[in-house]
């Protein structure tokens, strides 16, 4: 579902009519990529705050390795969404970073995410760093919703809906966008949830395979 929801909205998004506006042009059509691949990026550490609250109620292995690969994701989409916002503000805003207040924020909640990497790789006792990453994730989450959702309405950034600029569904997103956007958010999310038990499958099944071998 996932899948043909992407496809659809990559269809969609490349050849259905968006409105004509100025400076956007057609550069609009990215609000089907870059903010899905945020909200996805959102959700995957949604679960990985979710799990590692988990592991610390009941300390099971495969709730931190869940926890683990939802982050590996969330990173992933996060890069994309990057990436593509990037690409929006050249063409846009005359320059890929333009120390918007967004942008910089964005950049530091992945760093808070790419420290709990860090994190993980500094200790070698299994338990140990389970437990300390998984309280790491806890208040990392709260952190990541502060620096992308509440600084930047706080202060002028050029970003729609922050700042005080109006939000993308006062005045640009109409009533065909919104018919590939919504899935385009949904297929996105179902995909970052697919390829994370993608993940945690096969280092579940690479786990058992090194515990055979070690025993």
């Amino acid at each position: 579902m996932g899948a043909i929801l992407v496809l659809y909205s990559l269809i969609e998004g490349m050849l259905g009519p968006v409105p004509v506006l100025p400076i956007l042009h057609e550069t609009i059509r990215n609000v089907y990529f870059h903010v899905p691949m945020w909200f996805a990026m959102i959700i995957m550490f949604v679960v990985n705050a979710v799990y590692s609250i988990r592991y610390l109620g009941k300390g099971r292995e495969k709730d931190d390795i869940f926890a683990l690969e939802a982050a590996n994701v969330g990173i992933f989409m996060g890069a994309l969404g990057m990436v593509t916002g990037m690409l929006w503000a050249n063409y846009t805003w005359g320059e890929p970073w333009s120390n918007d207040p967004k942008q910089n924020s964005a950049a530091i909640a992945m760093l808070v995410y790419l420290a709990y990497f860090v994190l993980r790789g500094s200790m070698d006792d299994d338990q140990k760093r389970a437990k300390i990453s998984a309280v790491y994730s806890v208040f990392a989450f709260p952190v990541m919703i502060v620096l992308v959702f509440i600084l930047p309405r706080l202060t002028d950034s050029l970003h729609p809906g922050n700042g005080g600029n109006p939000g993308f569904n006062s005045y640009d997103m109409d009533n065909e966008m919104r018919k590939v956007f919504y899935p385009a958010v949904l297929g996105w999310i179902l995909m970052g949830l697919w390829i994370t038990q993608i993940r945690y499958r096969l280092r579940v099944i690479s786990n058992k395979h090194l515990e055979k071998i070690m025993n």
